[in-house]
């Protein structure tokens, strides 16, 4: 077992002990999806921590997506839910990087290319993923690169 699934196993022990619903649910949800990400038919014996880094990731951005909806529809107690779930499983991922770290990583890329154009946005996303992988969600990797290619080509 790797190093997450046994803090999860752990931590969900100390959790039912202590009644904590929430923590138990999300804690829960996160073995769940582990499981199934074991069980995918590419998958290997044993998850790797980028791996496990993106199946929580993914059960993050789930969250993410259910709370605006919920608050959309007006359901705030449910928004609230899957908001203090969130938080449970965000402390199972490494730190974020602030837009200041992603943006020079970005920056050292588009300089390293010779990237100039909005268009080149790909050429830039690849291998800025690969660098920040679990560290940075894709969609403030994205702004951030469309923002520099823009000052880049205006």
């Amino acid at each position: 077992m790797s190093e997450l699934s046994d803090r999860l196993e752990a931590d969900m022990k100390t959790a039912l002990r202590a009644g904590e619903k929430t923590t138990l649910a999300a804690i829960r949800r996160a073995r769940a999806a582990l499981l199934d990400a074991m069980k995918a038919p590419d998958a290997p014996p044993e998850l790797d921590e980028a791996t496990e880094t993106a199946v929580l990731q993914r059960l993050v951005k789930q969250h993410r997506e259910s709370i605006e909806q919920f608050e959309q529809g007006g359901r705030d107690e449910l928004a609230e839910k899957e908001r203090a779930e969130m938080t449970v499983i965000e402390s199972y991922l490494p730190a974020e990087l602030d837009d200041s770290q992603i943006e020079s990583v970005v920056r050292e890329i588009i300089a390293a290319e010779g990237l100039t154009e909005q268009r080149d946005i790909g050429k830039v996303m690849k291998p800025a993923m690969a660098r920040l992988r679990g560290q940075a969600d894709g969609g403030r990797v994205r702004e951030i690169a469309a923002r520099l290619l823009e000052e880049g080509s205006g």
